[in-house]
């Protein structure tokens, strides 16, 4: 590719960074580690916010900050009306002002630099970019109190996508400003080198997880829940949704996101009750969504309906939730009204699922689920799609 055709690719607007950003969906979650590395691209977080509307405002926040250049401050005062608003207390930080500047700077600052980092893969892993830029140079940019191991990595240059920036691709800790820059040959010549380096022989470090106490391995260098390359699997994510695309390429990111995230660990916690607020279950069909009329294709399970059913139901178990997606699928629609689907599906068993959406058209809501042992139809239905 000309040097003209990559300034192109380099110079747009950051659109990927933004994508990337979107297509997130918003969970509850409790604690910062409630997810863990790559399930990051999948799902937009912040720990003790467990309502909804909360995270979906403070999700709204970041999304103008990164779509609009808007500032740290500005989030601040986005941040302090928006607790205000629903009333959020005791979260960590929001005893002192020091605190609370502090927890708006973790908040803004991850969001922006990861998102910020997964967009950059993107971009780098565009094929023609590789073909023209086949190098990756690691640059560590702390002025303060920098740490030695990203220090000590400093110009390295390694094969585009080679496997040890899976584990030590920017950020990697909390506050770290590293990055990857692309190099051509020439570029690599500037460095004095004729070749690529070798990958970094960096050994593991035992780490004790304070929530669980498990004992894990970690590379050296990086912290606990940074060992991972933001943008990886959000970017696998996107390839394999074109390669089998629904509706829209955002449809189909979505529905492998949703079914990622409810093979997960946060969502077994979510199904024992360790979570509140709302938790995304599934994607609608193009059909069935426009039979709603709904503005979204994602259908959220609610807490409180999923308590309230599970103790009613307590056969109805966490592998029968987990199996809704392929329920909504492959299910006859066998009762429409204006607002609710009842579906009826066999697999191995016969189910019986009912969702509705919002009055405003904006939600969907995942209603009951229902199982008969027989492995007939518990009711006799008319197929209406």
């Amino acid at each position: 590719m000309p040097e003209r055709g990559l300034r192109g690719v380099f110079a747009r607007p950051f659109a990927e960074q933004a994508a990337f950003f979107r297509n997130k969906l918003n969970l509850p979650s409790e604690r910062w580690d409630d997810m863990l590395r790559e399930q990051h691209d999948r799902a937009f977080v912040v720990a003790g916010a467990m309502k909804a509307d909360l995270v979906a405002d403070l999700r709204d926040a970041i999304g103008q900050a990164i779509d609009q250049g808007k500032s740290i401050q500005w989030f601040r005062g986005e941040f302090e009306r928006t607790v205000r608003r629903h009333g959020w207390t005791g979260w960590t930080g929001e005893a002192t002002r020091r605190g609370v500047a502090w927890r708006t700077h973790v908040i803004y600052a991850t969001n922006l630099r990861t998102s910020y980092q997964a967009g950059r893969w993107a971009q780098m892993t565009d094929p023609q970019v590789m073909a023209a830029r086949p190098y990756w140079r690691y640059v560590h940019r702390s002025i303060e109190h920098p740490r030695l191991a990203h220090k000590a990595w400093h110009d390295t240059v390694l094969p585009a996508g080679d496997p040890w920036f899976n584990t030590h691709y920017p950020p990697n800790g909390w506050g770290c400003k590293c990055s990857i820059e692309t190099l051509n040959e020439r570029g690599l010549q500037r460095l004095g080198k004729t070749g690529p380096d070798r990958a970094p022989d960096d050994a593991v470090v035992p780490y004790t997880v304070p929530a669980t106490g498990e004992t894990i391995e970690l590379p050296k260098g990086v912290q606990y829940g940074w060992d991972y390359a933001p943008g990886r699997a959000a970017a696998e994510t996107a390839l394999a949704a074109r390669q089998n695309r629904l509706e829209t390429l955002d449809t189909a990111v979505a529905r492998l996101n949703v079914e990622a995230l409810v093979k997960s660990r946060i969502f077994d916690r979510f199904f024992g009750g360790d979570l509140a607020g709302e938790f995304p279950i599934a994607v609608l069909l193009p059909v069935d969504r426009a039979a709603l009329g709904a503005e979204s294709s994602v259908v959220l399970l609610s807490q409180d309906s999923l308590a309230a059913h599970v103790a009613r139901h307590p056969e109805i178990t966490l592998a029968d939730y987990r199996k809704i997606q392929t329920i909504l699928d492959k299910g006859e629609v066998y009762k429409q009204g204006e607002t609710r689907l009842a579906y009826l599906a066999i697999d191995g068993v016969t189910y019986r699922a009912a969702l509705k959406r919002t009055l405003n058209g904006r939600k969907n809501y995942f209603l009951t689920l229902f199982r008969n042992e027989s492995g007939t139809r518990s009711k006799p239905g008319t197929r209406i799609r």
